[in-house]
């Protein structure tokens, strides 16, 4: 395939497009769209705007990855080229592609899911974001198991072993993206599914409306569901009434073999304000913990994020960022959002101080109390050399310049004064100038030495 010219493969791949829809969206959408390449399964195609981005991935995602599928094969990842200032090609942006899911934003264009009205046999929109795909959603070992799980039950919905599936952790480790990539692989698989991801809130707000209408139709509507997707379920805590209810129509899924799915901020143990009988059941199949992110699902998500923003995030940005961020995905991913407005607004490149910046307005960073003797462990530790050997009067280049850094972060981190760091290290006011001036200029012209610097900043922090 890849020995084709890659204009003539996109021109297949058009063509497919053409046949498929009207000649206005297509001269609207395709016809200024070209293909800048295509190897090694990376398909780069220039599109004119943002604009034509969120148009495709929004509403023609199914049917471009079938074309893609069709001419190029199966596997390949697509990737925007879209220029930010008009004809000048320093200026263009390398964007990936968010892999939504086709099935489901072609449903999400159908009737709403509606308690009120008899359930009929065909499709309601599900309420599933398309871009909560299993594609899009990082693994480590901090979330391999909950995501295994939830990829059994999407692929296989007859399997109930897991049923019901409750999933628990704190704010913002990605419950709810995985609850519903489990729904949209079950809808991939299965677009007649009866699918329905529901707030426990909106769910709440449902009885109480229905509870001075037509009960009967709530029941109906919730009865008739093959896949139950409820989120938050801490939210129905100390509301006896919707908690009744929810656990009669748990009773009647369960019984007819219904995959029940819920997520809550604790596990059922840990849970208050609930019925005995209704925490039993959150028992009956399995429960996974998805933890805090690790410091590899934190890089892993900042490269993902970098690259559908199309930014090129620098090794030590990256790192002090993944360092500092610790508590979940979604302040990970506000703080790339962030970081990207400040340097487009202010015109300025991505560097650890302008993340700095943003995140002294967006995250609550803990330090621990930093000493000169902590610094000194750090960077020995960092250059695998003894910590005895910084002291001494040794100039060894790599000594020499281990005993630099350690004067650099004891004045940065631990806010030494020149002259205690000097009376430490047995060297004079001058010699430690001379020293952090040093890590400041090779900084600025350095990057793999910047890097060093920003990792043993990142250990300190740790």
């Amino acid at each position: 395939m890849d020995s084709q010219p890659h204009q003539q493969l996109w021109e297949r791949c058009r063509a497919f497009i053409r046949d498929n829809v009207d000649s206005a969206q297509y001269n609207t959408l395709f016809a200024g769209i070209s293909s800048e390449s295509f190897s090694d399964g990376r398909l780069v195609l220039c599109v004119p705007s943002d604009f034509f981005v969120d148009e495709i991935e929004k509403n023609y995602m199914k049917l471009l990855r079938s074309a893609i599928t069709k001419v190029y094969g199966e596997g390949v990842k697509l990737y925007y080229r879209t220029a930010t200032i008009q004809a000048d090609p320093a200026a263009a942006i390398l964007q990936k592609s968010t892999s939504p899911s086709g099935t489901i934003m072609a449903q999400s264009r159908v009737e709403a899911a509606n308690p009120f009205r008899e359930p009929v046999k065909g499709d309601f929109d599900p309420q599933l974001n398309p871009r909560y795909t299993f594609e899009n959603y990082c693994l480590s070992e901090s979330n391999k198991i909950a995501r295994s799980i939830g990829e059994a039950i999407g692929d296989n919905p007859t399997l109930k072993t897991f049923n019901p599936l409750f999933v628990f952790g704190p704010s913002g480790v990605g419950k709810t993206h995985l609850i519903q990539a489990v729904g949209i692989r079950i809808k991939e698989r299965n677009p007649q599914a009866r699918v329905l991801y529901v707030t426990a809130r909106l769910f709440q707000s449902q009885y109480t409306a229905a509870a001075s209408k037509n009960i009967n139709s709530f029941f109906h509507f919730y009865q008739s569901i093959d896949t139950l997707i409820i989120d938050d379920i801490q939210d129905l805590q100390n509301m006896p009434g919707t908690q009744n209810t929810f656990f009669h129509i748990f009773n009647h899924l369960h019984h007819h073999d219904r995959q029940i799915i819920m997520s809550s901020d604790c596990s059922p143990a840990d849970m208050e304000g609930f019925e005995a009988r209704l925490l039993s059941r959150f028992k009956w199949g399995m429960q996974v913990e998805l933890e805090r992110p690790d410091l590899d699902l934190r890089r892993e998500v900042l490269r993902q994020k970098a690259e559908q923003n199309g930014i090129s995030l620098p090794d030590d940005v990256a790192e002090y960022i993944a360092s500092n961020v610790t508590q979940s995905v979604r302040e990970i991913e506000g703080v790339v959002v962030s970081l990207v407005a400040h340097a487009t607004v202010l015109n300025r490149d991505i560097t650890v101080d302008l993340a700095r910046r943003v995140m002294s307005n967006a995250v609550k960073i803990k330090r621990r109390q930093v000493n000169f003797e902590i610094v000194t462990e750090a960077v020995a530790s960092y250059y695998n050399i003894s910590s005895d050997l910084i002291f001494t009067k040794t100039r060894k280049r790599e000594i020499a310049d281990a005993r630099h850094v350690v004067m650099y972060l004891a004045k940065k981190l631990a806010g030494m004064p020149l002259t205690g760091i000097g009376h430490k290290l047995d060297r004079t006011h001058a010699t430690v100038i001379h020293g952090v001036q040093c890590v400041n200029d090779r900084i600025s012209s350095e990057k793999g030495f910047a890097a060093e610097i920003a990792a043993i900043e990142a250990s300190i922090a740790q």
